[in-house]
């Protein structure tokens, strides 16, 4: 037998020693601070390796036996050691994609990370509730995280936990925010609370994008005159924090709703956003058109029919009674 054949048949060996004999992917799990000795241990358990002394010296002459991150992973049938040792050394765990759409308030993002996460809903809603946390993540003082958790979709590590959750989508909102959306702000009188707060009620009220601008102009003539906003996207905020069910459609008697939210009964912005608005919305309101209008009512087909008088608004809103009614 050759020099070369026997190397060859020295490095086969050396795999078989070190493979395990499974035969589905094995998913391991690696804990921040574990040592890797009890790496190894784990991986041999899963039958991911086979011999420990020969994967342990294969990684410590690599230079990788300290530099195994924690994390979920999956390992394939028979993967090689040096593979392994790869895997774990540069982090490449095994992710989760997670689509938040915009628009969507704390319960309902808690809702949806346990769909899709496994996570315990009251506990991610207890996260994004912590006022103190998002204050210090955001740099300027919120209520919660409410209004801050950027729609997205997000790839996450499997066995990701709510505060981990919750600060990735905060980290993710303040990485959207652009330097020059703060320099506009004062030309529009607000701070960045204030300004996602507004936009939250443009999101909750548009329907066509190009709408956002002229709902977005209403919204800031009836501030600046010290009218009530009126905004039912406030309302229904208000009837879902205390009920845990949202109304689609309002009535009469729900603009009478007793809650600071309600902008029926009080004039200004609300205590805090509504949900988290799109980046469209955030835009849309720190740059409005400038329109003659202060009120608005939705056609059926989600346009809005907009008027610069109230006289004009109730004639509006006759036109759509009257196409509700003789739609099929």
């Amino acid at each position: 037998m050759t020099a070369r054949s026997t190397a060859r048949l020295s490095v086969a060996l050396l795999v078989t020693a070190c493979a395990g004999s499974n035969t589905q992917p094995e998913r391991v799990t690696v804990p921040p601070g574990t040592s890797f000795a009890a790496v190894t241990d784990t991986l041999a358990a899963h039958g991911v390796i086979g011999n420990r002394q020969v994967f342990k010296l294969i990684a410590r002459a690599r230079g990788v036996d300290r530099s195994v991150q924690a994390g979920v992973y999956e390992f394939p049938p028979a993967t090689p050691p040096w593979r392994v040792l790869g895997v774990l050394s540069k982090g490449a765990a095994v992710s989760q994609r997670l689509t938040v759409p915009e628009g969507l308030t704390i319960p309902e993002v808690a809702a949806l990370a346990s769909a899709r996460l496994g996570l315990v809903e009251d506990s991610v809603v207890r996260a994004a509730s912590d006022g103190a946390a998002a204050t210090a993540i955001l740099g300027f003082p919120v209520r919660s995280f409410e209004g801050f958790l950027r729609p997205e979709t997000y790839s996450l590590p499997l066995g990701v936990q709510p505060k981990e959750l919750v600060r990735v989508m905060a980290e993710g909102f303040k990485a959207s925010w652009r330097p020059a959306w703060t320099a506009r702000l004062d030309s529009i009188g607000m701070t960045q609370a204030q300004l996602v707060t507004f936009a939250s009620i443009v999101e909750g009220e548009a329907r066509a994008d190009d709408e956002r601008e002229t709902i977005a102009g209403v919204y800031h003539n009836r501030l600046r005159i010290g009218m009530a906003l009126q905004a039912d996207p406030t309302v229904q905020y208000a009837i879902f924090l205390a009920t845990g069910s949202r109304k689609p459609r309002l009535y009469q008697k729900d603009y009478q709703f007793v809650s600071p939210y309600n902008t029926y009964l009080h004039p200004g912005l609300p205590p805090g956003p509504v949900n988290s608005p799109s980046l469209r919305s955030i835009e849309a309101s720190l740059y409005p058109a400038q329109v003659p209008y202060l009120y608005f009512v939705a056609r059926p087909d989600g346009h809005h029919l907009f008027a610069r008088t109230y006289e004009e608004h109730l004639r509006n809103i006759a036109k759509v009674r009257r196409a509700q009614a003789t739609a099929p």
